[in-house]
């Protein structure tokens, strides 16, 4: 976590105990997932409930084998639902205590999402050189996401770059093992749990920090990407993403 929300030891001990426990403290009340979602939120950051991790490596929902467990959002109107309501997220946060959130891309915000080796280099280059870095999350599955700005709706739509091309790695050779969450996808923002014990989804750079120029992160991270998948190829394809 960011040191600003690291430091309260406080929340720091409801965060454990509710990403830890696979719900929340019934004793001191859920207030450090609410306080960090709503902080998400103050940032910008659209948010909806995403389903959580269920006994046995499952998932809450009802899809027999879900490919994407605690991942994704419970209703098919996400983009729509998507809100930074303060009201909306409260009043989802306490009725469903156990949920996971997404933040939707491609309106405020884009996400970089890196494999976690290379992303941890890139984030030391960055800081080193002085580059204005935003909201960074770890994901314990092996990823790195890197919050920015959105690059907006182009007047040209040949020039965008569509979800679409996150789902091919192909279509990607430049960008080896980088994934552009936009227009369309979305990401688990923290604090989410993820199947398996005590993994999850947590700030490392907490969404205090501004969005940066996606742009002005993309060429560290792409170096970063190319040199992890030289040294490992085995991961080269392993992490991208089943379609939305």
């Amino acid at each position: 976590m960011s040191a600003e929300f690291g430091g309260r030891t406080g929340l720091r001990g409801r965060l454990t105990q509710w990403l830890r426990g696979g719900g929340p403290d019934q004793s001191a009340g859920d207030g450090g997932r609410e306080a960090l979602l709503l902080a998400a939120a103050r940032a910008g950051l659209p948010l909806a409930p995403a389903a959580y991790p269920a006994p046995g490596y499952r998932c809450s929902c009802d899809r027999v084998g879900c490919p994407t467990p605690a991942r994704h959002p419970v209703s098919f109107a996400w983009q729509t639902q998507s809100t930074t309501d303060r009201a909306q997220i409260e009043r989802w946060a306490r009725h469903q205590p156990q949920a996971n959130f997404i933040t939707a891309t491609g309106m405020v915000h884009d996400v970089l999402d890196v494999p976690l080796e290379a992303g941890r280099q890139a984030l030391a280059r960055l800081l080193e050189a002085g580059t204005e870095v935003g909201p960074v999350a770890e994901s314990d599955d092996g990823r790195m996401l890197f919050f920015a700005l959105t690059r907006g709706t182009p007047e040209d739509e040949d020039e965008w770059w569509p979800c679409e091309l996150d789902c091919h790695p192909e279509t990607m050779d430049e960008h080896p093992g980088l994934r552009w969450h936009c227009r369309g996808s979305y990401v688990l923002v923290p604090p989410a749990r993820l199947p398996g014990d005590g993994r999850t989804v947590h700030w490392v750079r907490g969404p205090e920090h501004p969005l940066p120029d996606p742009l002005s992160l993309l060429e560290v991270l792409t170096d970063a990407c190319a040199r992890y998948v030289g040294e490992d190829p085995h991961h080269a394809g392993a992490a991208w993403p089943l379609r939305h």
